[in-house]
This record gives structure tokens, C-alpha cells and sequence, in this order.
């Protein structure tokens, strides 16, 4: 395991990012600190952590050491100033406000030592108008993860107008020796890279349904045994690589005027009025059937880490 380029992080929010930040964090070598302003979030925290590592290690992804090892690196504060006294790096991850975000990072701005990196798990906020005014905005930058962190490695990162260049550079460096993949966003729009590519994924698997057109059962097997299987392994512009003798450029070349055509054939907006989403809740009920989601949930992340091993044993040409 690479070596944590920050030795000591603190955690800040415990809701289901938060935990998840603090399983990354502590397992990959740092200490943890641990911050909520309500006390029953870290008790759920705490649970959740043992539950998930004894999960683990029945599982054969830790060994017990292991897991006792990350458990003893967690530790939990009553003050956010005795959370953050020492810490060099800050991942901040409170409720999705503008102003409740703008509040907090007052805070941690005036509770965290000077040269210590603010960063935030928001999901669509901008790091400009979140650090507005504050003397350390020069050291707040958005840090949004995949949900959950701790199974899945891609950060996006956004600097605020105010934000340096060597904390970009730092904290993409601090994430990359965590096990993270940080991804650099060039300008703040809304729902960053991943949301946006997401929205519009799911803005047409739900028109397909609305319409008749397949049923949840079709959509979902589309993507889980036919598109997802090569998006694990490469995005849409390497799969164009690869679709084509040419590559890239003979196949956009090729299929230009088809991807034109469906392009302006997908459907509008949905209208996530009740009647949609439970017609789209009954039919996923149906299709996963009586599993708990907690299990489908831990059959999730355990054969994520398993394609994630098997890409790290071969990483290809």
C-alpha cells in the first residue's frame, strides 16, 4: 500500500458519504478524525464502520488485523476544534446547502490549521461562492466522490477562482496515495462531469419505459450485461477507439450522421411526477425481487473490488 502523502485527515458530516470517506481514509493509512454536530451520526457512524469491516473480512477482502488496524486509526471528537487541531486535509461532506456549506466552511476555516487542505463532497455547489469571502479560501476545493467512496475510486475535483494550483496539485496527489482516481473538472457547471453524464443516461432509460418502449428488466440488462461491461473497462471515447479499424476518428466519421439522428430523437425531460416514479418503483421492485438492498448493496460493492482487482492485474497495453 502507497504511503498517505497526509498522515492525519479529519472527516467532517457522518451521513452515508461521510462514513464512507472514513472507511477510504482510515484504511488507507491516515488517522482519522471524526466530527458531527449531532452526536446519534457518529453513533450510526461508528456501527456502521464495525459492521461494514466485519462484513469485509468474512468477505476474504480484509484480514481481521487489517480490520482492527483501520478501526484503531478512527477516532471521534465532541468539538470541531479538537477534530481539527493538527489535521492537514479536511473532507467536508454536510448537507447539500449553499448557505449550511457556506456556514461550515467559516468555520472550518477558523478551526483548521492554515496550511491544511478544505475539501468538500458537495454534488453540484461551487467552491467560489461556498468559500466567498473566507481569508483561507485559497485552500478550498471541491473533492466530489462516487458514491461510495470507499468502493469506488473516482474524485472529481474543482478548484473555486480563489483556490491555488498547489492545492489542486496536493490534493490530487493526496487522493492518488489513498487509492483514489482524481479527476480534474477545467470550470465549475452544474453536476460536474459524472452527474451530467448520469442525468442524461437516465433521462433516456426512464423515456424508454414512459414509452413502452422496453420494459425496467430491458433498460437495466442494456447496460449491466451490454454497455456497462466495456464502460468498465473504457469510457465512450475509448470504446469509439476500439469500434472501429480507424479508430477513433473513422468511427465518429463513420457514424456521424446516425449518432446525429438519434441524438435529436431522444426523448425530453421526464416529468418525475408520483405516478412515474411509482410505476418505475413497482417495476424495480418486481425485477430485484425480495433481496434487502443492504444485500444487494454489500453484492455491489464486493464484485466492484473484484472487477477493480482484476483491471489493477491487468491494465492492458
Amino acid at each position: 500500500m502507497t504511503k498517505p502523502t497526509i498522515s492525519t485527515v479529519a472527516v467532517v458530516g457522518t451521513g452515508v458519504i461521510g462514513r464512507s470517506w472514513m472507511l477510504l481514509l482510515a484504511r488507507a493509512g491516515c488517522h482519522t478524525r471524526i466530527y458531527d454536530c449531532d452526536p446519534a451520526k457518529v453513533e450510526e457512524a461508528v456501527q456502521w464502520l464495525e459492521e461494514d469491516l466485519e462484513l469485509n473480512r468474512q468477505d476474504g477482502l480484509l484480514s481481521a488485523e487489517e480490520a482492527k488496524a483501520t478501526r484503531d486509526r478512527v477516532t471521534f471528537h465532541h468539538s470541531l476544534g479538537e477534530a481539527l487541531n493538527g489535521v492537514g486535509y479536511v473532507q467536508e461532506s454536510g448537507p447539500e446547502r449553499m448557505e449550511l456549506k457556506q456556514a461550515l466552511y467559516a468555520d472550518l476555516d477558523r478551526a483548521a490549521d492554515p496550511a491544511a487542505i478544505l475539501g468538500s463532497s458537495t454534488s453540484g455547489l461551487e467552491m467560489t461562492k461556498i468559500a466567498a469571502g473566507l481569508t483561507g479560501a485559497r485552500r478550498c476545493i471541491v473533492t466530489h466522490p462516487v458514491n461510495p467512496p470507499h468502493v469506488i475510486p473516482v474524485v472529481e475535483i474543482l478548484a473555486g477562482k480563489e483556490t491555488d494550483r498547489q492545492v489542486v496539485d496536493r490534493t490530487c496527489a493526496f487522493l492518488v496515495s489513498v487509492g483514489q482516481t482524481p479527476v480534474v473538472v477545467n470550470f465549475y457547471l452544474p453536476g460536474f462531469l459524472l452527474n451530467r453524464m448520469q442525468a442524461a443516461l437516465v433521462r433516456e432509460a426512464i423515456n424508454l419505459v414512459e414509452s413502452g418502449a422496453a420494459d425496467v428488466n430491458a433498460v437495466d440488462a442494456v447496460i449491466c450485461d451490454g454497455l456497462g461491461l466495456r464502460w468498465a473497462l473504457m469510457g465512450p471515447f475509448g470504446v469509439a477507439n476500439t469500434n472501429a479499424d480507424g479508430g477513433v476518428r473513422e468511427y465518429f466519421s463513420r457514424y456521424k450522421q446516425a449518432y446525429l439522428g438519434l441524438m435529436n430523437n431522444l426523448g425530453s425531460t421526464p416529468s418525475f411526477d408520483p405516478a412515474l416514479i411509482e410505476q418505475l418503483g413497482k417495476a424495480t421492485d418486481a425485477m430485484v425481487g425480495n433481496a434487502p438492498r443492504a444485500e444487494i448493496r454489500r453484492w455491489r460493492d464486493r464484485l466492484v473490488r473484484k472487477i477493480r482487482a482484476v483491471k489493477e492485474g491487468d491494465p492492458g497495453p
